[in-house]
This record gives C-alpha cells, structure tokens and sequence, in this order.
C-alpha cells in the first residue's frame, strides 16, 4: 500500500489536559485482540514535525528512514508469566509475575506478582496463601512500593522457575484478548534472553523481509536488553522497576549513528538510563528507575518506533518529551478517526519529530 499523507485530523475524542499525560476515549473496537495474519503488514502512521502525518503499512518503514540511521531494538524474550491460582477459600486466580524483587531487598525466591481474575485486576491480603500448580505457593508479604495492584510474594515452587514456568505457565493477557494464544505469538523476532512478563511489543512486526529492507536501504539493527514487568499501569502509575542491559558495543553503534531510533518505550527508558547529559552513552546494566517526561526530555534518542499507548498512560508522557504536544495530539486523533489498532497485536507509530 503506498503511503498517503493526511493534513491533520480534527481532535475529536483526544483531549489535552494541562498537567498529566495525554487523555481520550479508545473505543473498544480499536482494541486488537487478535495477531494479524502477516506481521509485517500492519499499519504504520508516521508523524514528523509539521509535516502532514503519513499512513502506510509497517513495510514502508524503511522509506521513512535515512541511511546511517540506527534502530536499537530490545532483545528480550516474553516467559509464560501467568501462573493458575487458587485462593484459600477457593476462589480461582491468576498470579501474574511481573519481575523478580529488586535490589537491595531482593531474594531469589521473592518476585513482584499481580493478581487478576477474568482479565481484570483482583484484590490481595497480607499473609494470604495462593496455591499454585504442582503443590507450588505463592505468600503475599507486602503491597509493592506505594501500587494497589503489585505485591511482593514468596514463591515455594518444587523445580527452578524458569522449568516451573514452561510447564505450567502460560503468556499473560488482558480483557481485549478473548483466545489463549500461544506463546510464540508473543514474542519478537529479536527475541534470544528470556525475562520479560510481557512482550516487547514495538518490535513484533519486524519480520525476515522487513529486516532485509532496512539493510538494503543501510538502516543499521543494535540490540539490548530491558525485561519489561507486567504493563497493566493504572491511570497515571509511573513505570516500576526494570532489570537492563546495554552492551558496549550498542553504545558505540549509538554514539556513531547518524539517527538513533528507539524501538519501543523500553530501549527509550534503557538508552536513557545509560546516557550523560550530552547524549553519550555508556554501557551499563543493572535496575533503572526512570521515568521519561517532557521536563526532563530525552539525550539520546533522535526518534521512536512505538504502538498506541492506553489514554492517561505514563508511557505517553515518554512520547511527548520526544514528540511534542501538539504533534502527540495530532497522531492520536487521526489514529482514533482512522481506526487504528491498539495494543501488542495492533499498529505502529513512527515519531520523527
């Protein structure tokens, strides 16, 4: 499909509150609930500037792109993270782990976990026992910082994790999903070091042919890694903690590239982390508590490659410090008008500002 312009769309659900991040009404027939049958063809909007807003499919994105430019992807893989639970007075559960306790405090046996019931979110007690597949137990110890949805939880489980989830876990998903799908479909063609609670999504349309067209048009590909925690932020919940990654040799590509286009709000919140006030960036890894906004701007990403943020998200401030108000406005009310798809399994968004 070639791409078409589209000179600006009235703001019509999409609202701009003062303070806070960018709030509208998504309509439910927006929410993708389902993959598409190719990846790679879902829809791209691109938003640049001042330019007109340009529509497409996610195979133009290479003509949208400079040689030199360089797209830092996320290399880390989704585990099945939603385990079956059952209450003590037998109420059936699901425990959603999101990532290991960090640091200072953190045991191995310890992870922040999320109950949910039927998709929707479902409320804990201090001390409470869930029973978990295979005689496993999960003991809820604390609320998680100051969030009335996350919980500090001692895990008792009779084989190492990762084992104890490839046999009875299964990928997390919401109240948009009506199927189970399996696990490959929640992953990225980038995919190689397991830690994420949920899908890296930005880079779920990059296929074989998608990657070749980048190379042919001399698009450099760098890898790191941010094992992204469970997303189901409430409105205006700031990101938690993540573990991180990023390898000398990315910072150096990232250093010498012409561009550096983030794929994904996670290799943002990585690349940041890692960056000097000059936009340097320097290998590193470990747990980043970063929050991007607009007052504190980006330094080392040039531009972003994203999908459709939830409204009043936090991650939506992170596109504003690197889009701009006014352009953030214009995208999402033209994605809502044009029936743009939402969520890991829907379209991207192209911000060049």
């Amino acid at each position: 499909m070639n791409a078409a312009p589209d000179r600006g769309a009235s703001a019509g659900p999409v609202s701009a509150p003062a303070r806070g991040a960018l709030s509208f009404q998504l309509p439910r027939t927006l929410e993708a609930g389902e993959p598409p049958a190719v990846r790679d063809e879902v829809r791209l909007m691109v938003a640049r500037g001042e330019a007109p807003l340009v529509h497409g499919r996610f195979l133009d994105l290479p003509e949208h792109l400079l040689p030199g430019d360089l797209l830092v992807v996320n290399a880390s893989a989704t585990i099945p993270a939603a385990l079956s639970a059952r209450r003590s007075d037998g109420t059936a559960a699901e425990l959603h782990l999101s990532t290991p306790e960090p640091p200072p405090a953190g045991r191995p046996d310890r992870w922040i976990v999320e109950l949910r019931r039927g998709g929707e979110r479902f409320p804990g007690t201090a001390g409470e026992a869930l029973a978990l597949p295979a005689a496993g137990s999960a003991e809820l110890l604390a609320p998680y910082l100051a969030s009335r949805r996350l919980w500090v939880a001692r895990l008792r489980l009779p084989e190492p994790l990762e084992r104890y989830l490839d046999a009875y876990g299964a990928p997390i998903r919401y109240a948009h999903e009506p199927h189970a799908r399996p696990l490959v479909d929640h992953q990225t063609i980038f995919a190689t070091e397991p830690g994420s609670a949920e899908m890296p999504s930005a880079a779920r349309p990059f296929t074989r042919r998608a990657i070749a067209a980048l190379r042919a048009r001399g698009v450099g590909i760098a890898r790191l890694v941010l094992h992204s925690g469970v997303s189901s932020l409430e409105r205006g919940e700031r990101p938690y903690p993540e573990r991180y990654r990023v390898p000398a040799a990315t910072a150096a590509r990232v250093n010498a590239a012409r561009r550096v286009i983030a794929v994904g709000t996670t290799v943002v919140r990585a690349l940041e982390t890692v960056a000097g006030e000059d936009g340097t960036v320097h290998a590193g890894e470990g747990w980043t508590s970063l929050t991007v906004t607009p007052e504190r701007g980006v330094r080392a990403v040039d531009g972003l490659l994203t999908g459709w943020h939830e409204p009043d998200a936090s991650h939506l401030l992170m596109l504003e410090a690197i889009a701009g108000r006014g352009l953030l406005e214009r995208s999402y009310a033209a994605a809502v008008a044009r029936g743009y798809r939402w969520h890991e399994f829907g379209d991207s968004h192209l911000i060049l500002p």
